[in-house]
């Protein structure tokens, strides 16, 4: 693709004559349009100081985005050129139709349009962010409108640290707080928008250049990606400690023991040794007592005198200053003429920004510690949370001192003292919040801003962000409100009130809130990551209040999913069908069509097969399935969290299996029923559509030996002719695949679903995966000779696809299949947990159960190379089981010659090349084989004799000892 971003202006010009002469009326109107919002002209704005000479741009409707989707890429280039020579020229304000028409130019492509705004401005001209209109204009497009096209580009970590190198000069500065909030809250969301491990310096050296607000976010979001979507790569697990003393190198925060008992045991086990110095912090503030109230007293009493406030601002101790709002919050004892807001606004004013919230954090524990000694001397609970609330209220409202979301922060991290969240509950409910609330609401139109059809209505500065952030300002607002702000900040008491059993509270707060959480542009995520964080903790009540968040109707939920969760009878599974529409959902819009050539992490291992032509059957090139094209069917804009068709797809399934009021063992017993039976299911319900194919001389009812063509597996008791309580009679027309394609593409489905749930699911597919292989009655069979079971079992694991394709495929062939499926679609972290199968397999006491064991497995060692431990547990797990069935005291039932598991053991000679530079041996493995082989019989150990650390004996070790 072409950049055209970096065209020059000859080329730029070159693509408008082309673009003009193939869409002239669109063009005209484009033109026409950008000459009454004042692009050519700069008109005076009504809403700023007459004293300022800033020229703020005319207001007109933003273009519809029916037009803008309608031009051509070189036509919306040329026009999004114009816009940011006028918005950031600064010359003049921009309108914010200007603004939002700019936006929506970027939306409507995002992979031909967008570049990182930072980065292509500064390009352009370095010195655009040197003047603060515009980079407060710039923030609040990042914040407001362009946050979910960074996380779709995946450049949110890359402007994580851009914006944290800005924070960074911004917070120790005197009284710049508005472009710091307006930072600090985008990089709050930018760290929840992360859905993968990051790190806090790219260069992985120093203390984090974070504030302390969005150090303890990085905390509680790192529990939330670690517990929900696991660590991708063993080298985050290596770096994770050394992040953690980045982030908290500068915080004396301690988390409570309600908050870490859900945290991922990685992170909890990290973090439970910190001490808590909340008790030294109160000793402080007791030493400093008397002297702070003295000087709060000369600055706060209503008959201070003003020039004091000078004095204070530059003669008073930092140790001092930091228990300003404290000192004030104790002077006026309930009664808030007692103090002088007046003057401390304007030394709040004067403060950095972080000494703004180190105020916040102090007076908090200071409130708590009061409120706790005043319930000792026998004062009535309620009297004192009234009290508390009424000072707050002053502060928050009535003069607008100190930044609401940053107080609730402070509160709810402290929620081991149940009057912080008794007080936070309190603010949520004041009617000032919730009328601000409803005016952000009815000012902002529907959350759809790029539909908004009229002008956009520009709120005045001081009634956007209040008193204390408006101050001194001559910038007008765009996009940024007090309201806007709170954003990040109630899924987080969300959390913070599940993690406390406060259930009905936070019930109530997303009743009042849900409507102004679709404003959030992470509430896709929000929704998934809390179902997922707390899985087995939520009740089913508060589980429909947070699907509410969404906008139903927009989200691909399936059509029974409602009377499922609002079932009368909660402990009822669904039915088969719907689990299996599910699955057929994934394969029409997630799982890549089979004549798909590119490489996709969904497809399991054996997918590289899977457009192999079935033998005498039409070639599967000719009947190739959906070229997945969903993705195209709804534009960006509509979607941008989770940012694609295919990963909302996906997602919501992942939304509807977490919310479902039934236990993991039932919904995985119920997918893994499904993939088990899947192919002889199909083809019985298409016989009247399609025929039987392959089923000549044998009826409508498949084999489900492994042989598959041996007359006596064809026996009633041993097939299996369709899954009971499914109903797939239109499936395989449904998805334009055959038979043979569709089992193999929803056993994939199914794997990709499963590794999408938390790690209770994964427990118990292994539970059932061993238990179906254990159980399948062509190993249980008494009748059957060892060597039979064994060739039927080579049979069945030979290649899943191929059984498919002649319809003999097996319960054992689809169950490693979807583990395969599975494992590939795990994240490095969890596949420790794969060992479970094995465990629930053993003790193995054949060679049939012993083959299946190393196809389990196998496959996964190439993946664990980087993660020398658990890549050394996993093959030391394969060397036991081949001990329990060929050790010196192992009893089976018919002698097995070890030349019968030759290719098992080529294999391991094979595996001993997975580490180690220029995939020589490491010595570590070879000791273990060493270890293993003393226990194996001396046929088999002869096998494995160079497989050793002694140099005299093994050729490998003496290229180890060679090197």
């Amino acid at each position: 693709m072409m950049d055209y971003m970096n065209l020059d202006d000859r080329s730029i010009g070159m693509f408008w004559v082309v673009s003009y002469t193939m869409a002239q009326p669109a063009c005209e109107t484009v033109m026409n349009w950008l000459t009454s919002a004042g692009v050519t002209e700069h008109l005076p704005g009504p809403n700023l100081q007459s004293n300022e000479r800033l020229m703020v741009m005319r207001e007109v409707s933003p273009l519809p985005i029916s037009l803008l989707s309608g031009l051509s890429i070189n036509l919306c280039l040329k026009v999004a050129f114009q816009m940011e020579e006028s918005m950031f020229s600064g010359q003049a304000v921009p309108s914010i139709a200007m603004v939002e028409t700019y936006c929506r130019l970027m939306l409507i492509s995002p992979h031909s349009l967008f570049r990182s705004l930072l980065t292509h401005l500064t390009s352009r001209n370095p010195t655009t962010l040197t003047k603060p209109g515009n980079t407060i204009l710039v923030f609040e497009i990042l914040n407001y409108r362009f946050l979910s096209l960074y996380r779709y580009q995946g450049k949110s970590k890359t402007l994580m640290y851009d914006v944290t190198k800005m924070i960074s000069t911004l917070k120790g500065k005197r009284g710049d707080h508005r472009i710091f909030r307006l930072a600090e809250n985008l990089c709050m969301n930018l760290i929840l928008s992360l859905r993968d491990f990051f790190f806090v310096k790219r260069e992985g050296k120093g203390p984090t250049e974070f504030t302390e607000t969005l150090n303890r976010i990085t905390i509680v979001t790192l529990a939330i990606i670690i517990k929900t979507r696991g660590i991708g790569e063993f080298e985050h697990l290596l770096h994770l400690q050394t992040m953690l003393d980045q982030i908290l190198a500068t915080s004396q925060h301690t988390w409570s023991e309600k908050t870490l008992r859900y945290f991922p045991s990685i992170l909890r086990d990290a973090l439970s040794g910190r001490m808590d110095k909340r008790g030294l912090a109160i000793q402080a503030w007791q030493q400093a007592e008397t002297t702070v109230i003295n000087q709060c007293t000369q600055l706060l009493s209503p008959s201070a005198d003003p020039s004091y406030v000078v004095t204070y601002i530059n003669h008073s101790f930092p140790q001092h200053r930091q228990y300003l709002c404290a000192g004030a919050w104790i002077l006026m004892h309930g009664h808030p003429e007692n103090i002088n807001c007046t003057n401390l606004g304007r030394v709040l004013r004067e403060f950095s920004p972080e000494e703004v919230t180190a105020n916040i954090y102090t007076m908090v524990d200071v409130l708590l510690h009061h409120i706790h000694l005043e319930l000792q001397r026998g004062h009535p609970l309620q009297d004192l949370m009234l009290k508390a609330c009424g000072n707050l209220s002053v502060f928050i409202w009535n003069h607008e001192l100190l930044p609401l979301d940053i107080l609730l922060l402070a509160l709810i991290d402290r929620d081991d003292d149940p009057n912080a969240l008794r007080i936070v509950i309190n603010l949520l409910d004041s009617k000032e919040l919730q009328q601000r609330v409803k005016l952000y609401l009815l000012n902002r139109g529907p959350p759809e801003h790029w539909l908004s059809p009229g002008p956009f209505k520009r709120v005045e500065l001081q009634k956007a962000l209040g008193n204390h952030l408006s101050w001194k300002e001559r910038y007008p607002t765009f996009f940024d409100d007090i309201a806007a702000r709170l954003l990040p900040i109630i899924p987080l008491i969300i959390y913070r009130l599940i993690e406390n059993d406060a259930m009905d509270a936070a019930d109530r707060v997303l009743q009042v809130y849900s409507p102004f959480l679709h404003y959030y542009p992470l509430n896709f995520t929000f929704v998934r990551d809390i179902l997922s964080y707390f899985y087995g903790h939520l009740p089913g009540k508060l589980i429909l209040r947070i699907l509410n968040v969404l906008d139903i109707k927009k989200i691909p939920f399936s059509e029974s999913f409602p009377q499922h969760i609002n079932s009368s009878n909660a402990a009822m599974c669904p039915p088969l069908d719907y689990f299996a529409t599910l699955l057929l959902g994934l394969v029409n819009h997630v799982i890549p069509a089979l004549n798909n050539s590119s490489k996709c992490a969904a497809m399991g291992d054996f997918a590289n097969n899977s457009t192999r032509a079935p033998h005498g059957k039409i070639p599967a090139t000719s009947q190739s399935g959906p070229t997945n094209s969903f993705d195209g069917q709804k534009p960006y804009y509509q979607m941008q969290d989770p940012g694609t068709s295919t990963q909302l797809t996906l997602e919501t399934a992942v939304i509807e299996l977490l919310s479902l009021p039934v236990s993991p063992s039932q919904i995985v017993s119920s997918l893994v029923q499904i993939v088990v039976h899947i192919q002889p299911t199909l083809v019985q319900s298409s016989n009247g559509l399609h025929g039987a194919p392959g089923s000549s001389g044998q009826g409508s009812i498949l084999p489900t030996s492994p042989s598959g063509g041996s007359t006596d597996s064809l026996g009633a008791t041993r097939t299996t002719p369709s899954v009971s309580g499914m109903n797939t009679s239109n499936f395989v027309s449904r998805s334009g695949y055959t038979c043979q394609q569709l089992s193999c593409l929803l056993i994939q489905a199914c794997g990709l679903l499963l590794a999408q749930l938390p790690p209770e699911f994964h427990v118990q597919l292994y539970v059932e995966a061993a238990r179906i292989i254990k159980e399948s009655w062509w190993l249980t069979d008494a009748k059957r000779s060892m060597g039979e079971l064994e060739s039927a079992v080579s049979y069945a694991l030979l290649d899943p696809t191929w059984a498919a394709q002649d319809n003999t495929s097996t319960a054992i062939g689809n169950i490693v299949a979807l583990l395969h499926a599975f494992f590939c679609n795990l994240p490095q972290e969890w596949l420790e947990g794969t060992h479970l199968i094995i465990k629930h397999l053993r003790p193995v006491t054949s060679v049939a159960v012993l083959r299946i064991s190393f196809r389990i497995m196998g496959p996964l060692l190439p993946r664990l190379v980087n993660a020398h431990t658990l890549f050394s547990k996993t093959v030391s797990l394969l060397l036991n089981i081949l001990v329990d069935v060929f050790g010196k005291n192992s009893q089976l039932s018919a002698p097995i010659e070890a030349t019968e598991i030759s290719d098992l053991i080529d294999f391991l000679h094979h595996v001993i090349h997975y580490e180690g530079a220029s995939s020589k041996p490491r010595t570590e493995i070879l000791a273990l084989f060493g270890r293993a082989a003393e226990n194996l019989r001396p046929d088999v150990q002869h096998l494995l004799s160079h497989l050793n650390t002694d140099v005299n004996t093994s050729v490998y070790a003496k290229i180890v000892h060679s090197a």
